[in-house]
């Protein structure tokens, strides 16, 4: 029997359904009737940095080869009947997937024919095809995808920050892994990993759009496999809390000098809460938006261009960072900047304007986005994955207090835990 639960919002005036299926899958469908279109993901919490495990019980401790999650995704499109993207291409619905360092996700995107569909996503996603022909195939592909990124500036750049802030944790991996340990990748391999991570226990359905839940319960019902509950243990080498050098630079094909700037943190597996979430993203659009005056500072001087600045908060088991990017003639200065503006906010305190002013425009930015069908589904999956919830995360940005996201500075932008990485371009 479905246990369904309406979860509502008072001060958005929308709302959602939350299904716990009896085959142990989480279902969350978020209706959008006005909407033409309709977006569903069926992820797992399984992503790069899911190298050593055990199942609760078990005494040994699996280490797999880096990239074996991304290789998984590649591999599952693929069955004894055929690709998946061919059914896709008859009902009309646009499809794809992606690895992270946390999750994977598989994914569509329909105007027509929705539930066909869903059918295709739950059957191909529970129906792992793994022989010693068809992955060494895969291994020449993914072979090049990996070459690829590494000419690429982007993607060189952060990996390089990840190895100066990280002695031992995989999320300093590329999350394709390298050619030789993809070459160690075997059947046996991805169906250990498969019958571990891809368990319905520990995976998530998000449906947002023009859809009817009781309709996404008839095909779930049809499909959905049991699975035996069960708890996988990550297993992580212990972490410093000091980062490993404090700067590296490459020289590639860019135009101008590209930098990620990242502020280590201590923490543990278990994930933030939606509460600190959310002071940490005020703090820093109070910090480095677009309105702040660290921003018009840089701006002002050149040392910055207004498309390519950004700011993240980087988190996942075992890892955090608050991490800033962009493209500047002068990367030491704009770091030096950071960092001092960040000094100036701990001795004087957060001005209440600029304070109410952050939090209002990411409050608003986030209610606007529940306008887009990909963005609700994306979302309430990543949100479940790192156990947190949708509207509690919106109602902690619109009452959190200047204080509370100032306090987040006594554990985050420590500069003595920053590392600077910078892509040069070629003399």
């Amino acid at each position: 029997m479905n246990l369904i639960k309406e979860v509502k919002s008072a001060r958005i005036g929308d709302h959602y359904y939350e299904v716990q299926h009896p085959s142990g899958l989480k279902i969350l469908v978020y209706p959008k009737n006005d909407n033409n279109s309709t977006y569903a993901v069926f992820g797992t919490r399984y992503g790069s940095v899911d190298m050593a495990f055990h199942l609760k019980g078990e005494q040994e401790v699996h280490r797999v080869p880096a990239g074996i999650a991304h290789y998984l995704e590649h591999k599952l499109f693929e069955s004894e009947d055929g690709d998946a993207f061919a059914r896709y291409a008859k009902t009309g619905a646009a499809a794809n997937a992606y690895t992270s360092f946390n999750n994977t996700c598989y994914l569509f995107s329909t105007t027509d024919q929705v539930y066909e569909s869903l059918e295709i996503l739950l059957d191909f996603v529970q129906s792992p095809f793994f022989t010693e022909q068809t992955v060494q195939k895969e291994q020449g592909i993914i072979g090049q995808e990996i070459r690829m990124y590494d000419d690429d500036p982007q993607w060189r750049v952060m990996f390089n920050l990840l190895e100066c802030l990280y002695h031992t944790h995989p999320v300093k991996i590329d999350i394709a892994g390298t050619v030789e340990s993809i070459a160690q990748i075997t059947p046996e391999y991805l169906y250990l990993c498969y019958n571990t991570f891809y368990n319905l226990h520990n995976m998530v359905l998000c449906i947002a759009g023009n859809v009817d839940v009781n309709r996404v319960l008839e095909v779930c019902d049809r499909l959905l496999k049991p699975s035996k509950e069960q708890t996988v243990n990550r297993v992580f080498d212990e972490e410093p809390v000091e980062i490993v050098k404090p700067r590296v630079e490459q020289k590639l094909s860019v135009a101008s000098p590209l930098f990620e700037l990242g502020f280590k943190e201590k923490t543990g597996n278990e994930r933030v809460s939606a509460k600190e979430l959310a002071e940490t993203e005020i703090l820093l659009e109070v910090l480095a938006s677009e309105s702040s005056p660290l921003f018009r500072r840089l701006l002002d001087a050149g040392l910055i261009n207004e498309a390519s600045f950004g700011y993240e908060y980087f988190e996942g088991p075992g890892y955090a960072a608050v991490i800033f990017s962009g493209e500047s003639k002068d990367p030491d200065r704009v770091a030096e900047e950071i960092k001092q503006e960040v000094a100036s906010l701990r001795k004087n305190g957060i001005d209440p304007l600029a304070f109410e002013r952050a939090r209002k425009s990411l409050y608003g930015h986030n209610v606007a986005a529940l306008n887009s069908v990909d963005n609700i589904a994306n979302s309430m999956a990543a949100l479940s994955f790192a156990n947190r919830e949708l509207f509690d995360y919106l109602e902690a940005l619109a009452e959190a207090t200047a204080e509370e996201v100032l306090r987040r500075l006594e554990t985050q932008l420590i500069a003595s835990q920053s590392a600077l990485s910078v892509v040069y371009p070629i003399a």
